[in-house]
């Protein structure tokens, strides 16, 4: 008798456990249910719809049931929701949400991928509003837009500064509408440290996107939405993009466990409590292993990656576990961010005892056209050097830094091993000296105590304290913008003036990107210095991190000329 596998849900979780069997197993009957009207579709694309970046919802469709049938010979139904489990008779009952018809279906092995819902907190008042629209899928975007261009909408406000919400303001703005983006946390994209984050709320603002930081949402109407500090803003549409829920309503009826973190509960292979039924997707709980503690991660490449092990797992082909890391990059406008592992505030809620670097060298070498500043901060543990994660923004390829690094992760890799890291080099893609090579450069020297540093968060307060700051830029450089307060002694005029740095109090160096300050500290405290701090970031990143702030607040400036270049 044919094995009957079949499977609760489709896109990267569903449709790969069903291509895997199928690839496995020739004879095997292959029922994939999905209740929405696609089965296979780009979900991680369905923004970009409405700057028609794609040109029509339909092409975000992968692929057809027409499709799975003739290519796969596996048997996708749309429109068909899965209500109940029942695990006795090993059998789900299944529900045509267009005609209403119910009918029971037996496995011998089944797959959830559910997925994740996003959040509709009814606590906001109006939230079910017929201008109040969700994403999660081909037709939700495609009513979205329809909404927005039936009725004339002018302004549209996106709840919440995820990965979602981000690439649908960005997108909206493209399309020539008024976005304001709405955010109850003090930064947007929260894999990024509020360093690193200023840099994107740079981008959205220099690009007319209205940022409403540290602001939640008591109402919404047809013409507005209402913040609890009673703030209103003009919005005809908004777009709910607050997080995801995991789908374990079905797993819960059917007695399945659930975990820690509410998501269900899977073992190494994707098994559920029940022997006979796997779980992979947005709906399960895994194993950070960094952390080494449960989490969430919703994102498709570990969920293609759960699918074929646990289709593998049916079929006695072993796999090793080593749990997620979360990597993941994000578009905001003309600017590229991309993120792995853990950020600080995932360091310090894990008890983990780390440091960080943060460097912005060129992209490629600086006389080649389009070379651009590379933000990019390294964290790793101390005193072991280990590293456990990496953030990268930039005009120019974050993204291949932040891939670098992921894998050096996944290997268990440490500072010594990044230092050593040969990659590969022309003055049109990067620099001999890579940034991650740089940046290991600096993070060992921090390790083993050769130099000390300060952030650039430090920097407002060491200027209002008065504090001694040099900075070791030509003198052209210095005038076109620099720190108030701070004393110019060139690189170049260093061992001619060292009478005019003092000893007895700390004395902080910083200079465009971080290289020539550091050149300068070495030679000084070679020269016998032991008071001096370099700014991490430099002049940039004091510029970077400080210039959204002072916009929306109008607070007094610690510079005198911004410089982002």
């Amino acid at each position: 008798m044919d094995k009957r596998i079949l499977i609760v849900g489709g896109v990267a979780g569903g449709a790969s456990v069903a291509a895997r069997v199928r690839r496995i197993d020739e004879t095997a009957k292959i029922i994939m249910f999905e209740r929405g009207q696609n089965v296979s579709f780009s979900n991680c694309a369905l923004p970009f719809f409405l700057s028609r970046t794609i040109t029509a919802s339909e092409n975000l469709v992968l692929m057809s049931p027409a499709q799975f049938i003739k290519q796969s010979k596996i048997d996708a139904r749309v429109n068909h929701e899965v209500i109940k489990i029942d695990r006795a008779k090993k059998q789900i009952t299944v529900k045509n949400v267009q005609t209403g018809k119910v009918m029971e279906e037996k496995y011998d092995t089944l797959f959830l991928s559910p997925g994740a819902a996003p959040v509709r907190p009814h606590s906001i008042k109006g939230v079910n509003g017929k201008n109040v629209f969700t994403v999660r899928n081909v037709a939700d975007i495609a009513a979205l837009d329809a909404y927005i261009n039936k009725n004339n909408v002018a302004d549209v406000a996106v709840i919440g500064g995820g990965f979602i919400g981000i690439e649908v303001a960005e997108n909206l703005k493209k399309s020539g509408k008024n976005v304001t983006l709405i955010e109850a946390l003090d930064q947007v994209l929260a894999p990024f440290d509020t360093d690193m984050a200023q840099i994107l709320h740079k981008a959205l603002y220099d690009n007319g996107v209205t940022l409403c930081l540290g602001s939640s949402v008591s109402a919404i109407t047809a013409k507005e939405v209402t913040l609890a500090s009673g703030t209103t803003v003009k919005a005809q549409a908004v777009v709910l993009a607050i997080g995801v829920r995991p789908e374990t309503e079905l797993a819960q009826k059917a007695g399945l466990a659930l975990g820690e973190t509410g998501a269900i509960l899977v073992d190494h292979n994707y098994k559920t409590s029940d022997p006979d039924i796997y779980a992979v997707g947005d709906a399960v709980e895994v194993f950070n292993r960094l952390t080494h503690k449960k989490s969430r991660l919703t994102l498709a490449g570990p969920a293609q990656r759960q699918a074929r092990a646990a289709a593998d797992h049916r079929y006695g082909i072993p796999h090793n576990n080593n749990g997620v890391i979360g990597s993941s990059v994000v578009r905001v406008f003309d600017m590229n961010a991309a993120s792995t592992g853990l950020n600080e505030k995932m360091c310090q809620a894990a008890g983990i005892a780390y440091d960080f670097v943060y460097i912005i060298p060129q992209d490629k070498v600086g006389l080649m056209p389009g070379s651009r500043p590379l933000h990019f901060k390294l964290l790793f543990e101390v005193p072991t050097g280990k590293l456990l994660g990496a953030q990268a923004i930039g005009q120019g390829a974050a993204d291949k830094r932040i891939d670098v690094i992921a894998a050096m992760i996944t290997m268990g890799a440490t500072l010594e091993d990044l230092k050593e890291l040969e990659l590969c080099y022309s003055p049109l893609y990067g620099t001999a000296k890579d940034a991650v090579n740089h940046a290991a450069l600096v993070a060992l020297n921090l390790l083993y105590g050769r130099f000390r540093q300060v952030p650039v968060s430090a920097v407002r307060e060491l200027v209002q304290k008065k504090a001694c700051i040099i900075d070791v830029r030509e003198p052209d450089e210095f005038a076109a913008g620099h720190v108030t307060g701070a004393k110019n002694i060139p690189l170049s005029q260093l061992r001619e003036r060292t009478a005019e740095i003092p000893q007895n109090k700390p004395v902080y160096l910083h200079c465009r990107s971080s290289q020539r300050s550091y050149n300068a500290i070495m030679a000084l405290q070679n020269l016998g210095w032991n008071n001096l701090y370099n700014i991490s970031g430099s002049f940039l990143g004091i510029c970077t991190y400080e210039y959204f702030t002072d916009q929306i607040t109008n607070r007094k400036k610690i510079v005198t000329q911004y410089t982002f270049d």
